[in-house]
């Protein structure tokens, strides 16, 4: 009898379970819970549920340590300043990965992508700005910058091998360096009045996990414990504060004690030694984790996490409108969400595209293997699918709840254009090839 015909329960368990996981390891899982979580936030804000939901949301939670410190926010801030500085960690880790190891770590693959993401973020922040220049809105710029990895690389794969493997690449590469952009956006431009003590404090913290690094501190419990310090310190500091979840990514080690080669090796005596030695899984596991970096693991461990709770959490917590009340041909009207809206909609795709273009024509980059600009063109589409972090700085970039209301309806319908323009344009490129 086999190991698994004597638990007949685990084996119904792992058939009820599997499903469940065929789900979650399709790449367009994270952009399909986000998109559902999005679906039942605007449920939830509009009709009889909109108050309770609202009270809810602001609900004060504190948190004390023997009345020597209180922190106190609401369900949303904790949510916007506490989970969201983990999706930036993992963002951060992201970037210092690709960098380091990834797409980003050759000039003549990140060139094309690089001054792509710039025309991304620069004619997106110029169409708004001329649509609210000298207004109380002119605030919200930074809004139509950013791209959402999770939905746009998402929309891409549902094409599956209709396009080539290296246009996705492409796409997260763009997407990853948005990114980046929007975090020092936030970082110079969304800040309220800083506080100096809180920044040195939260600079000699910063100080002290990169002295963990080049001391050679592998574990992640010190740079947690610090980090979680770092965390408090930018918070009070006016500095928003999930910054420091992109701190405490640029000091986790990225160097692995055992080289692959030697892994390899260790391997193939392990798997000899086993008839005599009945540890030998414990020995192997243990070779496995010095084989990665503790950025690739934390990396791993925190990604389940935020593509399938902490960011459908946030959109749920932020991207509600009251749909009842809209005058639709009012709210389309309004220069904020006109802003927003082209900006995301159209300014993207024109930036992406004519910026590649002329880095193609100065030589500064080249288009990647098996792309040509039919396909190009349609991930620039994409490239306005903004929500997650549009939605994240349009939080940050005004006080109105009206402006805020005007600038979600721009990213939402932005986004669902953008997304359908994008899928058909890829789709007949595909069909052309």
């Amino acid at each position: 009898m086999t190991d698994i015909n004597r638990y007949p329960l685990e084996s119904l368990f792992n058939r009820i379970l599997s499903p469940i996981k065929v789900f979650l390891q399709q790449p367009t899982a994270g952009g399909i819970m986000l998109m559902m979580a999005t679906v039942l936030a605007l449920v939830l804000a509009t009709g009889l549920g909109a108050e309770t939901t609202r009270h809810f949301w602001e609900q004060q939670l504190m948190f004390s340590v023997e009345n020597h410190f209180t922190l106190k926010l609401s369900w949303r801030d904790w949510i916007n300043d506490g989970l969201m500085a983990v999706f930036f960690l993992f963002m951060g880790l992201e970037i210092k990965y690709e960098i380091l190891m990834g797409e980003l770590a050759s000039i003549k693959n990140a060139a094309l992508p690089i001054v792509a993401a710039i025309g991304g973020m620069v004619v997106p922040a110029v169409i708004y700005t001329v649509f609210n220049l000298n207004t109380e809105a002119a605030s919200g710029w930074g809004i139509p910058m950013a791209t959402d990895i999770a939905f746009a690389v998402g929309v891409l794969t549902l094409l599956g091998q209709r396009i080539p493997k290296s246009l996705v690449t492409f796409l997260a590469a763009l997407a990853i360096i948005d990114d980046l952009g929007a975090v020092l956006v936030i970082a110079i431009f969304y800040t309220s009045t800083l506080s100096i003590i809180a920044l040195v404090a939260a600079g000699i913290l910063f100080i002290l996990l990169l002295l963990f690094n080049r001391g050679g501190i592998r574990h992640p419990l010190p740079y947690l414990l610090v980090g979680t310090a770092l965390w408090y310190a930018v918070l009070i500091s006016g500095v928003h504060a999930t910054i420091a979840g992109i701190l405490l990514a640029i000091t986790i080690p990225s160097w692995a004690v055992h080289k692959p080669e030697y892994f390899r090796q260790q391997l193939v005596k392990f798997f000899a030694q086993a008839q005599k030695d009945s540890s030998f899984s414990v020995a192997v596991e243990a070779t496995a984790i010095a084989a990665q970096s503790p950025l690739q693991r934390m990396e791993r461990i925190l990604d389940p996490w935020v593509t399938f709770v902490i960011v459908p959490i946030f959109a749920l917590a932020n991207a509600g409108i009251d749909l009842s009340h809209i005058i639709w041909i009012e709210t389309l009207s309004e220069k904020v969400t006109l802003g927003v809206m082209l900006g995301l909609a159209v300014g993207k795709f024109m930036g992406i595209s004519l910026f590649s273009w002329l880095a193609v024509y100065f030589r500064l980059g080249q288009l990647p293997t098996g792309v040509d600009w039919q396909y190009l063109l349609g991930a620039a589409w994409l490239g306005g699918i903004g929500f997650t972090m549009s939605i994240f700085i349009n939080q940050l970039a005004f006080l109105d709840p009206l402006y805020i209301e005007q600038a979600k309806i721009g990213i939402l319908l932005a986004s669902g254009i953008s997304a359908a323009i994008g899928l058909v344009w890829l789709y007949r490129a595909a069909a052309r090839t």
